[in-house]
């Protein structure tokens, strides 16, 4: 019984989704550090997605998946790594400026974004659980976004949380309908941390205005957010569009939040309201309902 729910389809990219949910998560906890040590959100990402592109380089050879990357996937995939770097500097800046929960709360419109291009451009029907699971997820978000006082929270801190929503949307949607969902999990997250490099090193002037990891401490922060919300997360959210599509992904992203809010409060002292507290609950109720709502 245990082999066959392993083994279940469903339940592998349920699981997939789930933990790149939570682990991408983490970022506020790994990144909020390095920002304490002086060092600028493009400095970070570059150390992040550089020592991510070394980590996931040998996880594809352990697991002896193909490093070539066939000629119809290396335009998808520039655009993926252009897509990944930009949903990570949006979100970074973002939290710099506002709670990191509350942020990470409102990154979650992202999968309301998915279900409607899915919609609109690929004609993809959303069963009833997806819908109510996507209201009351919204429902949640809003609560979010007026948290009540003591919460940190601004506008310009918004805009960057939307546009890292929108290209993480179209992020996944690129996963789910281009070539590249013929290639494995592990090729093409790590071309595309490859190809966010220039990225980051455009933005820091080629280079000249990156910064030194000012201490071990620095190291260790700097390697964990490779680890876990890059190659860990990306890892699993390609897993997880092939098993269940990328709206159901999307929608099991909602455990992100849930655990940034949690770090936020638990770590960086960032208040917990009411509101929050019934938004975070509204947005695990939406899981729930999603996940028991697939057929098999």
């Amino acid at each position: 019984m245990i082999k066959k729910i392993f083994a279940n389809p469903q339940f592998i990219g349920f699981f997939c989704a789930s933990l790149a949910a939570i682990t991408y998560g983490l970022n506020p906890f790994f990144g909020i550090p390095l920002y304490q040590e002086g060092m600028t959100p493009f400095s970070v990402l570059f150390y992040r997605f550089f020592f991510a592109a070394i980590l996931m380089g040998v996880v594809t050879k352990v697991r002896k998946s193909p490093f070539t990357l066939p000629k119809n996937c290396r335009i998808p995939a520039v655009f993926a790594g252009i897509l990944m770097a930009s949903t990570c500097i949006f979100w970074f800046l973002a939290f710099r400026i506002m709670d990191s929960g509350i942020s990470a709360a409102l990154l979650f419109i992202y999968p309301v974004m998915v279900c409607l291009i899915m919609t609109i451009f690929f004609k993809e029907k959303l069963s009833a659980s997806v819908v109510i699971g996507m209201l009351l997820a919204i429902t949640g978000a809003v609560m979010v976004c007026y948290p009540g006082s003591g919460a940190k929270i601004n506008v310009p801190g918004v805009v960057f949380i939307m546009l890292s929503a929108l290209t993480y949307a179209v992020y996944i949607v690129l996963v789910k309908t281009s070539k590249l969902r013929e290639i494995s999990p592990e090729t093409l997250t790590f071309y595309a941390m490859i190809f966010s490099l220039p990225v980051f090193l455009l933005l820091l002037r080629g280079g000249i205005g990156l910064q030194m990891l000012p201490s071990f401490r620095a190291f260790i922060n700097a390697a964990c957010l490779a680890m876990f919300p890059s190659v860990l997360s990306f890892l699993m959210t390609a897993t997880a569009v092939r098993y269940i599509g990328a709206t159901k992904t999307a929608v099991l992203g909602a455990l992100e939040p849930v655990t940034a809010v949690a770090i936020g409060v638990c770590f960086f002292n960032e208040a917990m309201t009411f509101k929050l507290a019934a938004g975070t609950i509204l947005i695990l109720i939406a899981v729930i309902t999603v996940i028991c709502g697939s057929k098999k």
